[in-house]
């Protein structure tokens, strides 16, 4: 079993009155250090996995082992410590907080619970590594997509995540940043991070270690 697992993870929706899995019987194992991409069209699933990955949206059928333990047998509390404390998570689009500044968006995971440390000094550092740590006292107004993307990404290493998820980072964003953005991500998983994204953006493929390829609900081994 890997540190992270999809165990025929399941979710079913209905259409009128007729049932469909949108996502139908996933099994994936994720170790540290892996960089995995999910591609597939829009409405295949993706974000629904990832949804269910970081204990937002829950299953209709299997589970969720995060160093396994079953995830979804965790109460509410339980799982929020869990997510907030080892998963960061960065959603598709724009999901910061407009009158925060850039500092202060990055810092929000660190006081949703109780610890100790610098962390003024982390979200600084963390601002440098992602390239914007003269916008930190900016809004998000002020910013470009890529700007905003990376102040997310910031936002999600705060906590020092053991697993980093992702879905659609480069969407939207041009060919220069995209390549930016994914070579942070590469350089994450690198140092031992696990990394896994979702996109319909094939260019980014060649960054990962390992690719799927998901279709109707059906996570598949991608083949170029």
């Amino acid at each position: 079993m890997g540190f992270f697992e999809f165990k025929e993870l399941t979710k079913e929706y209905k259409r009128g009155k007729q049932p469909f899995n949108a996502v139908n019987h996933v099994s994936l194992s994720v170790e540290p250090g892996d960089f995995i991409s999910i591609i597939g069209r829009s409405g295949s699933g993706k974000s629904t996995l990832l949804n269910m990955g970081a204990g937002l949206l829950h299953p209709t059928g299997g589970t969720v082992f995060f160093e396994e333990r079953d995830i979804y047998g965790l109460n509410d509390k339980e799982i929020s410590f869990l997510r907030n404390e080892q998963i960061g998570y960065v959603p598709q689009g724009q999901s910061l907080l407009s009158n925060f500044t850039v500092f202060d968006n990055v810092c929000i995971p660190w006081f949703l619970f109780k610890r100790e440390g610098d962390v003024e000094g982390r979200a600084f550092t963390l601002l440098e590594k992602v390239g914007i740590s003269h916008l930190a006292a900016s809004y998000p107004k002020e910013l470009s997509g890529g700007e905003m993307r990376r102040t997310a990404l910031a936002r999600a290493l705060i906590n020092k995540p053991q697993l980093l998820i992702a879905d659609e980072p480069t969407s939207d964003l041009d060919v220069e940043t995209t390549a930016e953005i994914m070579e942070l991500f590469s350089r994450i998983a690198q140092k031992g991070t696990a990394v896994l994204i979702v996109t319909h953006e094939l260019d980014t493929l060649n960054y990962g270690n390992k690719t799927y390829l998901m279709d109707a609900g059906n996570l598949l081994p991608h083949t170029a």
